[in-house]
């Protein structure tokens, strides 16, 4: 909650702990075993960057976050710690705060979704578990994709992207080197896995415009996104790489900002061990490098595990507000990595960190955080606030009450399948039937168009930068084309016309006059057919 436009999180006996606003977008750890209070600290955070008037994004491992839209109850429990702590004097009360209910798979949330070309070839490359070969292969389709500015949207338009390649093997391996066909039916293999996990739905349009996250309510809260993860996470490498793209998203959307009396947007990573879990090298560095520049955008992000060396040292030494609850240690290995958080703390003369560790109560934890001059503040035994908003989670019912009333539901509940590269090599095959000397694509002609028939333009990311590329043009048939269509398709129409009216008159002909009539009248009844239909041809 805030107090003298400070956050306070907890008190030390009768000293208050805060995290001062200015430096909240130094990032930060929120660590314990289990069962600890992560979850309330993380709510307690979220709710005082909200009040602020921060935008906050989470994603919610369990679904208990979900009561962060609901006003809270005061139970026992609550009301106990209010008056341990003497929060009637902060002005402690209970809120709800304004939630905007996000989910990858469209069951407990507004759709959430992107597409092939904002995921990148790097990860999508670890979604996909492709290894180094693929990857090199999937980044030469993907600068392929750019060269010749075709969108790649969705799963069947990567698919489309990579059957290209394999028919055009010859004209693409001068210019971009040889790609095997069995690496590619690999890809095309992951592709379909992928889909059948959910690749479908989340690799689609509208995707999620991070703008939409920069807002607050009524009065003056910052909107909080929560995303539902408990389906999610049973794709570990999944829903690590997704939310790596979504940091990723805020940074490349937002201009430098400098230092600012409070952060843009505040970003919580729970189960944040997943993101580093058999990760290679590339993608650590990615991370690291993301974590130290993204402070300068203004954006505080603030990973949460069981233990502190789940997260690389590189990304480690740039979380600054550091909240520890208790860690179990019943190993030698265990024991270390206890002294090693505790030596990572400015000692405190009044109890010995490495001991006390291990030894905190639910709801409190060891916390330090960068006071005003940048400098970490003593480590302090805190008792941490309880949350205001309800706690654990909410009903279906209650869930939809929110999402309906949402503004962005209008905008993203409804899927569209717009022009992309699966429909233009649609269209490519279609004229090479016309043509089968063959043809190539001509880029002067592949701009696209959207539904409302004006050129739109959309980001594209190739290996390493973002750039931007207009889409490719509808296919429209060259005069001569149009002629040549035209032409074979009236004969074809003629020459059945005439063939009718052949029948029709032998028919007649044949009851009237015999062979003689029949013949006769087959002549009529043909040269009359031919007469109408060029006729109406005519008209």
């Amino acid at each position: 909650m805030l107090y003298e436009d400070k956050i306070l999180i907890g008190k030390a006996n009768d000293k208050e702990v805060y995290i001062f606003p200015e430096m909240a977008n130094r990032h930060g750890l929120i660590a314990g075993a289990t069962g600890t209070g992560k979850t309330v600290t993380l709510k307690v955070l979220a709710e005082s960057f909200s009040e602020l008037g921060v935008p906050v994004f989470l994603a919610d491992a369990k679904g208990d976050l979900a009561g962060l839209s609901y006003l809270g109850e005061m139970s026992d429990n609550i009301k106990n710690r209010v008056d341990k702590l003497g929060l009637e004097k902060y002005g402690f009360c209970l809120d709800s705060f304004p939630v905007t209910f996000w989910d990858v798979y469209q069951e407990k949330g507004i759709p959430l979704r992107t597409t092939v070309s904002e995921m990148g070839p790097m990860l999508l490359s670890r979604i996909l578990e492709l290894n180094n070969l693929q990857s090199d292969i999937l980044n030469i389709v993907f600068k392929i994709a750019d060269d010749e500015k075709l969108l790649l949207i969705d799963c069947k338009d990567l698919k489309a992207m990579l059957l290209h390649i394999v028919d055009n093997a010859d004209k693409y391996s001068l210019s971009y080197g040889n790609m095997s066909k069995q690496s590619i039916a690999a890809i095309i293999r992951a592709i379909v896995s992928l889909e059948a996990s959910g690749g479908e739905t989340f690799f689609s349009e509208p995707a999620i415009d991070i703008n939409d996250w920069f807002s607050q309510d009524e009065n003056g809260k910052g909107w909080i996104q929560v995303l539902d993860c408990q389906k999610l996470m049973l794709n570990p490498k999944l829903y690590a790489t997704f939310l790596l793209w979504l940091i990723s998203e805020i940074y490349e959307s937002l201009p430098e900002a400098g230092d600012l009396d409070k952060p843009k947007m505040v970003f919580f990573f729970d189960e944040a061990h997943m993101l580093f879990d058999d990760a290679p090298k590339v993608l650590i560095d990615k991370v690291s490098q993301m974590v130290k520049l993204i402070r300068s955008k203004g954006v505080g992000i603030y990973f949460i595990t069981q233990s502190p060396n789940d997260i690389p040292d590189e990304v480690l030494a740039q979380l600054s507000n550091k909240v520890i609850h208790a860690i179990r240690a019943y190993t030698p290995k265990e024991q270390k990595a206890v002294r090693a958080v505790a030596e990572s703390f400015r000692a405190n003369s009044e109890f010995d960190i490495s001991e006390t560790i291990s030894n905190l109560g639910i709801g409190e934890a060891l916390v330090s955080v960068l006071d005003r001059d940048g400098i970490p503040t003593i480590v302090e035994k805190t008792k941490i606030l309880p949350p205001r908003s309800m706690m654990g989670a909410i009903n279906d019912e209650a869930r939809n009450e929110v999402i309906v009333s949402d503004e962005l539901n209008n905008k993203y509940a409804t899927y569209v399948d717009n022009e992309s590269a699966y429909e233009f090599m649609a269209r490519l095959k279609a004229r090479e039937s016309l043509n089968p000397s063959g043809t190539t694509i001509d880029n002067n002609q592949n701009e696209k168009r959207n539904v409302n028939n004006t050129p739109t333009i959309r980001r594209s990311r190739s290996t390493s930068t973002r750039t931007t590329n207009p889409r490719p043009k509808e296919y429209k048939p060259t005069s001569t084309t149009k002629r040549r269509t035209s032409s074979n398709y009236n004969r074809t129409l003629q020459s059945s016309a005439s063939k009718i009216g052949r029948q029709v008159g032998k028919s007649i002909g044949d009851s009237i006059g015999g062979s003689f009539g029949k013949k006769l009248g087959g002549d009529i009844g043909s040269s009359l057919a031919r007469g109408i239909f060029d006729t109406f041809l005519r008209r």
